[in-house]
């Protein structure tokens, strides 16, 4: 593994340093549940509890635009998660929100969006971001078609009562890594992002977004913590 660090033949420059390095898939920790290892969606479902219509591509998954957003068939509460992605190249004209669509959904209530935000300067709505809330701290962004990484750690929300009647009495917090980079540092999240579902006391599912792009994703996994 450390002779991966190495100068590789013919990387003259640090962007292809980084690249060879993001395609690299990392290895889970002992205690981790597995989502999603290349095999098959056994871990998930489509929104509306059928199959997934996803595609297998070379050990990933991939989006099939217009089949809808998938979840995890396991709900979680406080958590560690990894997620592997690769936002596609876009086609010639797209752009704003065009660019390689997709999001994390915790808990099915906070997106950490997914989008080709390479170079740009970020706002609330670009990869990285707590969507519509919060731009990330720096753009950590790769280049599209080269393999990108989430690392989050979230807290969920906390609640006095049941049902109906319940009271929140602590935000959500969140941190996140991006390719290695903390983009958000123990942030609140004062609500649900976006399209997200309304807050609540009972732990949610991760959501992966079908937002009319071919993103992949791989090796993603994630630890409860107590």
């Amino acid at each position: 593994m450390l002779a991966l660090l190495l100068p590789l033949a013919g990387c003259n420059t640090r962007q292809q340093h980084d690249a060879a390095r993001s395609a690299l898939p990392a290895t889970p920790p002992s205690e981790k549940i597995v989502l999603f290892d290349g095999d098959d969606f056994s871990y998930w479902t489509h929104t509306n509890g059928r199959p997934v219509r996803w595609r297998l591509v070379d050990g990933t998954m991939q989006v099939v635009p217009g089949t809808g957003s998938i979840v995890s068939r396991e709900t979680f509460q406080d958590f560690k998660l990894h997620v592997e992605f690769n936002v596609p190249r876009s086609p010639p004209g797209a752009k704003g929100q065009g660019r390689g669509n997709s999001g994390v959904y915790l808990q099915r209530r906070y997106e950490v969006q997914i989008l080709d935000s390479y170079g740009l300067e970020s706002k609330n709505n670009d990869c990285g971001a707590l969507y519509g809330l919060k731009a990330p701290d720096k753009n950590a962004c790769y280049k599209p078609g080269e393999w990108q990484v989430y690392d989050i750690t979230f807290r969920a929300a906390r609640f006095e009562g049941e049902d109906q009647h319940a009271k929140k009495v602590q935000n959500a917090r969140i941190t996140v890594r991006h390719n290695g980079v903390v983009i958000h540092d123990e942030v609140e999240l004062e609500n649900k992002t976006g399209a997200g579902d309304p807050e609540g006391p009972e732990p949610g599912p991760i959501l992966l977004q079908d937002h009319g792009n071919k993103v992949r994703f791989r090796n993603i996994w994630i630890v409860p913590l107590k």
